[in-house]
């Protein structure tokens, strides 16, 4: 606001004040200078002299107005309750031979780029009662980097106190691999050689001579493959692999198998992952001097297993199926079980239903009953289960297990004896299905590799047979235990403990009986003399129990076996 003040004095010294905006003065101003008269103008001159002044006062301050501050309140971030999902990718292990560490010793001016792996080689040999010699081996070769190697060699036989109760066992295993820088190429090299004799039958009523009764497994096998050992660009893991045997029981049989697999994998974010195995097995079987004809077949299985994964910290599922070719005949094979973790780490639920081809070829029976007679067919095994269980971690040792589940078999062989003639051997009763109430527990303590305590049991029960009177020679209660403890720095103690429900065989004419069940109890120690040598000593069947698995076959009473290993 401006005020302005006009004045005129003409004999009065009081001045009249005239208040006005700046523009209302500016034009009062105007209108004055054109309303005065003019002193050229006036008939008498005026000789007074007159003054006048304007005095224009403002009232206005201008003021700096003061900047408006932002201020920032500060306020707590929210908690991220999101668990992270990590998934690792864990590189391909270079495995040793187990059970031996590897000593740290200090090198001087030592490359780097050499790996010392340690006392790799050993020898372990011994001898017991019943002729038992035994001898152990393993040597390794490589630096572990871009080659390695090993080979092992086992070799045991003994002759028990019957007639031809004789047996042997030879193993040269060698397995290499080759690093690439994103590849593992793999190949393996297995011949093994096993003698039984039939010694079941009657010696008072039957003669034969050794040759007569002679089981000579021979089986030589090769398997090669190929698997990425880093995830490339497409995120896809693979391992294909083809694995050749031919296995024969001299004189009396030849079997050839090719088992070609294809497994691919690809992960899709954190998640998902899709797995596809191609597989195909493919057998040919044929015989020697079998009365009152030769046998000529082909036994193959072809199958192709697509499958999603979802899996979190907490919580996996697998889903898929399967879709099998058994000698030509097509079935859909259920995939499916998951694993939900109630308590991380400590607790987890698991449930499934899966289905499975178990190829009954002769390799594969004689592996658990060696006095199989020559078969005349080949019929596989379908087994299909539904399950559940808990899985659990007490504390920082112990580990708890226990599963339930309904299994039905198609074409499930049992073992019987040949009652149509000496009762020496054992043929093939195929059931064509068969239900089976399976219970499985297992507890383990581990302190390290200072004390290890393990135990298990399983049971079964078969029911609904509808070719066979009873479950023949089948094991309706398993329990199996170990220990192993370092009790001093040079001292090992272990233990082990087997035992199995009886069941029944069948008898000339028909009839069933049980048999009683068996036990075994073993135990042995391990002495360090130094850093190359050890010496040891392994008892078996303590309590001289003479049990039999197989109705006939009386198993050796007491045997022990002691001696030393060398490692260098």
């Amino acid at each position: 606001m401006i005020n302005i003040q006009l004045s005129k004095f003409n004999n009065r010294k009081s001045p009249l004040p005239i208040r006005r905006t700046l523009s209302g003065s500016i034009c009062i101003l105007l209108i004055a200078s054109c309303l005065l008269p003019n002193p050229a103008s006036a008939q008498k001159k005026d000789t007074t002299k007159k003054t006048s002044t304007i005095d224009i006062n403002s009232v206005y301050k201008p003021v700096l107005r003061n900047a408006v501050k932002i201020n920032f309140s500060a306020t707590h971030l929210n908690a991220d309750t999101t668990a992270p999902n990590l998934a690792y990718n864990i590189p391909a292990q270079n495995l040793f031979y187990a059970y031996q560490p590897i000593p740290l010793q200090p090198l001087a001016l030592e490359q780097d780029t050499n790996l010392y792996l340690g006392l790799r080689n050993y020898v372990k040999v011994g001898y017991g009662n019943l002729s038992t010699p035994y001898v152990s081996a393993g040597f390794s070769f490589g630096n572990g980097k871009q080659f390695l190697a090993n080979v092992y060699a086992d070799y045991i036989s003994s002759k028990g106190k019957l007639v031809y109760q004789d047996y042997s066992r030879l193993q040269v295993k060698a397995n290499g691999s080759y690093f690439l820088p994103d590849n593992e190429v793999y190949a393996g090299v297995t011949a093994r050689m096993r003698e039984h004799f039939l010694y079941g039958y009657d010696t008072a009523l039957y003669k034969y001579t050794k040759k007569d009764v002679r089981q000579q497994f021979q089986d030589f096998s090769v398997k090669v493959g190929i698997r990425n050992t880093t995830t490339g660009g497409f995120g896809i893991n693979y391992d294909p692999n083809l694995e050749v045997s031919h296995f024969t029981n001299v004189n009396k049989l030849t079997e050839t198998t090719f088992i070609l697999t294809a497994p691919v994998e690809k992960q899709f974010g954190e998640a998902f992952t899709f797995r596809v195995e191609a597989k195909a097995d493919i057998t040919a079987y044929s015989t020697k001097n079998l009365m009152p004809g030769n046998v000529k077949l082909n036994n193959n299985v072809f199958q192709v297993s697509p499958s999603l994964v979802f899996s979190t910290p907490r919580f996996s599922i697998n889903g898929g199926l399967t879709p099998t070719w058994d000698n030509g005949i097509f079935v859909w094979l259920p995939n499916v079980f998951a694993e939900a973790q109630i308590l991380e780490n400590v607790i987890a639920f698991q449930a499934g239903w899966i289905g499975r081809y178990t190829k009954n070829t002769y390799r594969n029976l004689s592996e658990i009953n060696p006095y199989l007679q020559t078969m005349n067919a080949q019929l596989n095994t379908r087994e299909t289960e539904y399950y559940g269980g808990i899985k659990a971690t007490l504390g920082k040792h112990f580990n708890f297990n226990a599963k339930a589940g309904y299994v039905t078999y198609n074409n499930l062989p049992f073992f019987i004896n040949d009652t149509a003639s000496d009762n020496k051997s054992f043929v093939i009763s195929n059931e064509s299905r068969v239900n089976n109430f399976r219970v499985h527990g297992d507890i383990s303590y581990i302190n390290k590799e200072k004390f290890t305590v393990t135990a298990g049991l399983t049971l079964n029960g078969y029911t609904g047979m509808k070719n066979n009177a009873k479950a023949w020679h089948t094991i309706p209660m398993e329990f199996t235990s170990s220990f192993r403890w370092w009790a001093f720095k040079q001292v090992l103690l272990k233990a082990d403990f087997y035992a199995f429900g009886g069941s029944h065989y069948l008898e000339k004419g028909n009839v069933s009986k049980p048999y009683l069940p068996g036990s075994d109890f073993s135990a042995g120690t391990e002495f360090k003399i130094n850093k190359m040598f050890s010496a040891w000593l392994d008892v078996n069947n303590i309590f001289n129990t003479k049990y039999q698995r197989w109705h006939n076959y009386e198993v050796y009473g007491l045997n022990l076996v002691g001696g030393v290993r060398v490692n260098f």
